[in-house]
């Protein structure tokens, strides 16, 4: 799906202009030739699950003046509407509207079929700026409310909440009209077929185009005349969009030899893109996409195996410039740690400031990989850092993990309106009256200029937004400041850390962004995997480190404990144990929408993060038996691949099988690696049948990933793993809780290598011999045989053969460098 994302209050190029015209108007009574392939071609490109649209041209003034809610009592005093019976925090913001909404359901549907009118279908997020000026400009609006009141049955829908509505039409909307984003505008007929649609609409005619009053009347005025080739049209596209997006595969696999190429492909496109200047791969504005990471660190793994060092290291050139970029840049909340939606300009400077949590688990993975590879702390620095964000700001009492922070807030207390980024830029003069004799060097170190220091690029404050505002960058390395400063590098980011603290503190007594704290299994389930992997990586570092705030420096294993209480959420919350069932999100009780298929595929992955990193059989036992209930809930026996949803909601017209790897994995992608992992811990039988499964949905994406695989790197992957003829294995084997053994396991993963699996087993724990024995004898039979009287015993076993077991964690280490130089005098 395409967005063409244009920042926030810029004016909209030429060809913008068309498209913004073309969503005005209804869609062609006979959809255009071709709209599959039209399709396929659009969902290849970035798709930011942020609030941005080809629909931006909104005047700067009008920006001041209406960009955001307003931070007084909600509603003026107004009656709440039905959307306040609702969870949803989303929904919540609207409930005071004078906009007569509906949640998405029966009353609402079974209303227009009675009074026989169309629906007015708005989607957006509680995080969506552009969603809070919509609602400003129009929903606040009596007039505008009195026309969808009278005219309209209005649906106001979470796209985080009820995300397989939200793909059906913004699926629509971007196969026909060339973009989306949010809010998402859609008119539907009283059988949800579309009509026409857009994404943010003004509230008045401006610049030669129609405004959003004039839009209601212009739908009004087709329904009453055109009403049969509007409500032709929708069922021919919804019929073309069924068809376009449930692929089926032509065969059972994918020739091995093809499926090697997938990934030599992909990383070819990407590093054609690449920024040598500012990182990243692409142009501006520049949006973290982990998986392009992800499969870069695959490659670099393959040319070291292959003894190609001089390609490997091009490779992690990109990859750590990127990421060092990233850290250094305004996309990086340098106070409070973590990182920000994406950034508006090329050098990663001035964000669009929300902070979402699938970005942020998503993001510490590839600093933890980064950090393995290269052994250097400054990417287990900026990992701590965003763990220790999540930790502080954004989970509950009982371990759940919230969803996102606001971009918008108050200026100060009783602000009429909020502003984007109010809560994280600085004047000079605050800098200045906070951290008096450091002053001056903070001021160096991050950019700070008087007159404001968002003049970096262009595209970085076209319209003077952030006027004598600063955006906290690093554009020279510490160690370099710190020699002009005539102080060593330790005392440099000392006094560094300490000016942090001091306006974290100052922050903090700002009004705060809206925290939207629904919890949704997908995210929570990335940021698990975060969690759980550090616990175990960062145990590699040299002892007597220094941390600097934000960065909190614990123990290593306090991030197993977050990983754990958070899965235990999602197992007394949001898993129903009789049915063996996901809810997607939960908020003061479980929504009433099923998990779909990313909720599955992204717990199953942490799961077995969980077991692999923590060790404990609970977790393998649980992703095991959600496996199985992905399958049958999403599993297209016949065609091949997953789709998004059960299927089972007669109002939801499409379901999909998710081919992009976006701001997040697809589920199929993901589902891929897991099975691959699966099938690693298994015997041979059931290892076949997942191994089948796998073949089978890259059979149904094949044609894509021959020709876009920029588009799926994830499953570029999972093709490359499905050929490796014997995933490695690690057996650990002794008592979980001593010492040694967990030195053992983290000797386990002090080097990155994506296709090793790590089983740990304490051969006095009856449940887990059960489980192996009935699962795979092979394995039972080397724990029972390991040496006794030993806490920790290693084996490693690949190509069908064992090495003889170790008892040491440097013994460990060196036979698992072994092999990376052995399958180099192989290749």
């Amino acid at each position: 799906m395409d967005v063409s994302p244009l920042s926030r209050g810029r004016m909209a190029p030429p060809a913008a202009l068309a498209r913004v015209i073309s969503c005005l108007l209804p869609p062609p009574l006979r959809p255009p030739p071709m709209l599959s392939t039209r399709l396929l071609r659009l969902r290849h490109r970035h798709r930011p699950s942020s609030c941005s649209s080809p629909l931006r041209f909104v005047a700067a003034a009008a920006m001041s003046s209406s960009s955001s809610s307003s931070s007084a009592a909600p509603g003026g005093g107004r009656k709440p509407n039905r959307l306040a019976a609702e969870h949803s925090p989303y929904l919540l913001q609207h409930a005071h509207n004078p906009v007569d909404w509906y949640p998405w359901g029966d009353e609402a549907f079974e209303k227009a079929r009675k009074l026989d009118i169309p629906i007015f279908l708005s989607i957006g997020y509680s995080t969506c700026h552009w969603c809070h000026v919509m609602e400003v400009e129009s929903f606040e609006n009596e007039e505008v409310a009195k026309i969808l009141n009278d005219w309209f049955v209005s649906i106001k829908v979470d796209r985080e909440e009820r995300p397989d509505v939200d793909k059906v039409y913004m699926t629509y909307v971007s196969a026909l009209y060339g973009g989306g984003g949010w809010p998402l505008t859609v008119f539907l007929s009283p059988n949800l077929k579309p009509l026409m649609g857009g994404t943010y609409f003004p509230p008045d005619d401006k610049y030669g185009r129609p405004g959003f009053k004039t839009i209601l009347r212009k739908v009004k005025e087709a329904w009453d005349t055109k009403r049969d080739a509007l409500e032709k049209s929708g069922n021919v596209v919804i019929e073309q969009l069924r068809d376009a997006l449930s692929a089926k595969a032509s065969s059972q696999d994918v020739p091995n030899d093809v499926a090697v190429l997938y990934v030599d492909q992909c990383v070819e496109k990407l590093a054609s893109s690449y920024d040598p200047k500012f990182g990243g791969f692409g142009s501006a504005p520049k949006f973290p996409r982990p998986v392009e990471d992800c499969i870069m660190l695959y490659k670099f793994r393959k040319h070291m195996e292959a003894r190609q060092e001089s390609e490997a290291q091009n490779i992690m050139k990109m990859v750590t410039h990127t990421l060092q970029c990233m850290a250094r840049g305004g996309v990086h909340d340098h106070v409070g740690g973590g990182f920000h939606r994406y950034s508006v300009d090329e050098c990663w400077h001035v964000p669009h400031f929300e902070k979402m949590l699938y970005d942020q688990g998503q993001i510490a993975n590839v600093y933890l990989d980064t950090y393995v590879i290269t052994g250097d702390e400054y990417y287990s620095s900026v990992a701590r850092d965003i763990l220790d964000y999540l930790r502080r700001d954004m989970i509950g009492e009982d371990g759940e993990i919230f969803s996102a922070e606001d971009a918008d807030s108050a200026e100060y207390e009783g602000a009429p309106r909020k502003k984007e980024g109010s809560f994280y830029v600085w004047t000079s003069q605050e800098i200045e009256d906070t951290l008096g004799e450091n002053a001056e060097l903070f001021k160096n170190h991050y950019y700070v200029k008087s007159s404001g220091n968002c003049d970096l690029s262009g595209m970085s404050d076209p319209h003077n937004e952030f006027s004598g505002k600063n955006v906290l960058i690093e554009r020279r390395p510490g160690s370099l400041m710190a020699s002009k400063y005539g102080k060593s590098v330790d005392e440099y980011y000392g006094i560094l850390g300490e000016c942090r603290q001091k306006l974290f503190d100052v922050r903090s007594k700002r009004p705060r962004p809206h925290l939207d704290d629904k919890v949704i299994v997908s995210w929570n389930g990335l940021a698990i995997s975060a969690f759980a992997r550090a616990s175990q990586i960062l145990k590699s570092g040299p002892p007597g480190t220094k941390f600097y705030f934000p960065v909190v420096g614990c123990d290593p294993v306090e991030y197993l404990q977050v990983a754990e209480k958070a899965a235990n959420f999602i197992k007394e919350k949001l898993y129903d144990a009789s049915s063996k069932r996901l809810h997607h999100s939960y908020r003061n009780g479980p929504a009433k929408a099923p998990g779909f298929l990313d909720d599955y595929a992204f717990l199953i992955n942490a799961l077995l993060d969980l077991y692999e990193y923590g060790g404990k059989i609970e977790w393998l036992l649980w992703a095991v038996e959600l496996q199985v209930i992905q399958d049958e809930l999403f599993l297209d026996k016949q065609g091949g691949g997953y789709f998004n949803t059960p299927g089972e909601d007669p109002s939801v017209l499409l379901r999909v099988k998710e081919d992009y790897d976006g701001a997040e994995p697809s589920g199929n992608s993901m589902a891929a690696i897991n099975m691959v992992r699966l099938s690693s811990i298994f015997d041979a039988a059931k290892s076949e049948g997942y191994k089948r499964n796998v073949e089978h949905l890259l059979a149904v994406f094949e044609t894509r990933l021959k020709e876009l695989g920029i588009a799926l790197p994830l499953m570029c992957c999972a093709a490359d793993m499905l050929t490796v003829p014997s995933r490695k294995q690690v057996v650990l084997v002794g008592n979980k809780a001593s010492p040694e053994f967990q030195d053992m396991v983290a000797a386990a993963f002090s080097s990155y290598d994506p296709n090793r699996t790590v089983i740990q087993i304490d051969v006095s724990n009856m449940e887990e011999m059960a489980f192996w024995e009935s699962n795979n004898a092979n394995i039972a039979q080397m724990a029972r045989s390991s040496p006794s009287g030993k806490p920790a015993v290693a084996h490693v076993c690949q190509e069908f053969k064992c090495s003889p077991p170790v008892t040491s964690p440097g013994a460990l280490r060196e036979l698992l460098n072994k092999t990376v130089a052995a399958a180099g005098s192989a290749v």
